[in-house]
């Protein structure tokens, strides 16, 4: 393998970076040590701080067309109002109406607090139409944080346009760092005029992405790295994209399971390459979690996704409607100001009660030091706010949660179709139910504000536990008492590895 490029000085930018291993992670009590420019870039970001992506909203606008490589699992497509995956939009903005939709929304959605562009195409790949975005946007709305997704071939170029538009989160997405890997996922990349394939394309293409990422590392800009987890091309290869990027001053590594149903049309999906298992996903991040910190909310957003993670309102912002929205920027920008500190203020006591958590996690007995049980998953159902709050019926995914002896972390999110769909044939639930049972696959637990009795009773014949007796409380604190019940009626044994239930 050759990394003559990418292994040159990582103990120096592990150290510009400020971080020790595993010592900056996403979550917001994990960000305290860091210094306080940096936790204010973080702390309101849905996309880099796994608290913030409960309360804050974001938005990607669709103006950067066209590609300069070749991915094996991707396929832009417009018009796909019904697609939740990156590279699709519904409809392409020019910059001017990108400003205008942005100042919409930010008017009707006050928790939006991010602006990113990431497509369809690769938005450095379009520097006219992103950097024209970038510059009406700061001077408009100054309020709003400017983020960039890329692959990395056009990156060292763009870096002093990028830091002189005040763009302070960049993502990199980087699948590998070895040519003959990055040669099995990338079929070819247009490069100085000349469309390039093979081991020599992704060579260049990783050179250029380690360049681009050790650039913005130096001017102070946050990176976060993007990996397809891709079964049998760079699955295990992925912990030396790892390591490798933390030791150059990566902020947050994202591994992202591969979608690759064929339908979409994508190389990987027509010619039969599988997706990871949640186990498998989960599997990688922790080992990669040793060398970085990892993101583990992400959900993979189209090229025109608005709201919250995990939700999609882009058809209330089409262009025609936008139009004949009367807003008031100045008013909205008052009530958003108002609208974040309140926020910021429900963030730290969620911070403190989190630190005390942790202190009481598993309680002890006679006296003795608090005795060590498996870990167990559990899924909750949740419409957002950091609270359980909703239908099992009404869930369009689920937020898998891991407590053990050390507290309570977030793994995962599933999707799933809705199980009460209206008056749809019974066939319809049958499946939605079914579907939603085999996503849950691994979980001991679902924590929802209501469940029916239909789906209560299949749960429990697949060795999942409903729960309905926590409906709006915190969800960290729940899944700790169900936890702490569990080990109270003796359904844990000490010190024994999980026994994934339903598998």
């Amino acid at each position: 393998m050759e990394l003559s490029v990418i292994g040159q000085n990582e103990a120096e930018h592990a150290a510009a970076s400020g971080c020790s291993s595993g010592s900056c992670g996403s979550s917001d009590d994990q960000l305290s040590h860091l210094p306080d420019d940096i936790r204010e870039k973080v702390h309101n970001h849905p996309c880099y701080s796994e608290d913030a992506h409960h309360y804050f909203a974001r938005m990607h606008v669709a103006v950067a067309p066209a590609c300069n490589i070749q991915c094996h699992y991707c396929n832009r497509k417009y018009d796909c109002a019904n697609e939740s995956r990156p590279g699709v939009v519904s409809e392409l903005m020019t910059p001017d109406q990108a400003v205008k939709k942005v100042k919409a929304v930010a008017a009707t959605i006050p928790q939006m607090t991010v602006l990113g562009i990431a497509g369809p195409g690769d938005p450095l790949a379009n520097p006219e139409r992103t950097f024209d975005t970038f510059r009406q946007l700061s001077e408009q709305a100054p309020d709003i944080k400017l983020c960039v997704s890329t692959n990395g071939l056009a990156l060292p170029d763009a870096v002093e346009e990028l830091a002189k538009h005040n763009i302070d989160h960049v993502t990199i997405t980087i699948n590998c760092v070895d040519p003959e890997v990055g040669a099995k996922i990338y079929p070819w990349i247009y490069w100085n005029n000349k469309r390039i394939r093979g081991a020599k394309a992704a060579k260049i293409l990783i050179e250029r992405q380690q360049k681009g990422l050790e650039m913005l590392v130096e001017r102070g800009i946050l990176v976060k790295v993007n990996s397809v987890l891709i079964p049998g091309v760079n699955d295990e290869h992925l912990k030396e994209v790892s390591r490798i990027v933390k030791a150059k001053g990566a902020f947050l590594h994202n591994v992202m399971p591969l979608i690759a149903e064929a339908e979409h049309g994508t190389f990987f999906g027509v010619m039969g390459q599988r997706s990871p298992e949640p186990e498998e996903l989960q599997d990688l991040q922790d080992a990669c979690a040793g060398d970085m910190n990892m993101m583990r909310h992400c959900r993979q957003c189209r090229a025109d996704a608005v709201g919250l993670l995990g939700e999609d309102r882009g058809d209330e912002f089409t262009m025609d409607k936008i139009e004949t929205m009367e807003i008031d920027y100045e008013a909205a920008m008052v009530k958003r100001a108002a609208i974040h500190a309140a926020i910021k203020e429900e963030l730290d006591e969620k911070a403190a009660k989190k630190a005390r958590l942790a202190s009481l996690s598993v309680p002890s007995h006679n006296g003795a030091s608090a005795r060590k049980y498996r870990p167990v998953l559990m899924a909750v159902a949740t419409s957002g706010g950091g609270l359980i709050n909703q239908h099992f019926g009404h869930a369009k995914e689920f937020l898998v949660y891991e407590a053990s002896s050390e507290g309570v972390r977030f793994i995962s999110h599933r999707k799933v179709d809705q199980f009460c769909v209206g008056n749809d044939t019974c066939g319809e639930k049958e499946s939605a139910l079914s579907g939603s049972i085999r996503s849950l696959k691994g979980c001991e637990a679902v924590l929802c504000s209501k469940i029916g009795y239909e789906p209560w009773g299949d749960l429990e014949a697949a060795g999942i536990q409903p729960n309905g007796e926590h409906a709006m409380e915190p969800i960290e604190e729940a899944v700790m008492a169900v936890y702490q019940e569990m080990i109270a009626a003796g359904q844990l044994d000490e010190d024994k590895p999980l026994m994934k239930a339903n598998a």
